[in-house]
């Protein structure tokens, strides 16, 4: 099992529990919505943007 998948799978149960849980549920909603969220910002802010000459190179 990758990440990809482990992120799917804390996304799902985060939207099912979020659904159909109370208090406890609901804390696991907010941490399984909030760790890939959390990932995919910190993939996004990481990444530097590319600068134009190398957009050009690459056509």
């Amino acid at each position: 099992m990758g990440w990809p998948a482990a992120l799917g799978f804390l996304t799902a149960t985060g939207l099912v529990s979020a659904l159909v849980s109370e208090h406890w549920g609901d804390w696991w909603s907010w941490i399984a919505l909030g760790v890939p969220t959390a990932v995919m910002g910190w993939y996004g802010l990481r990444r530097a943007p590319a600068s134009p000459t190398s957009r050009e190179q690459q056509r």
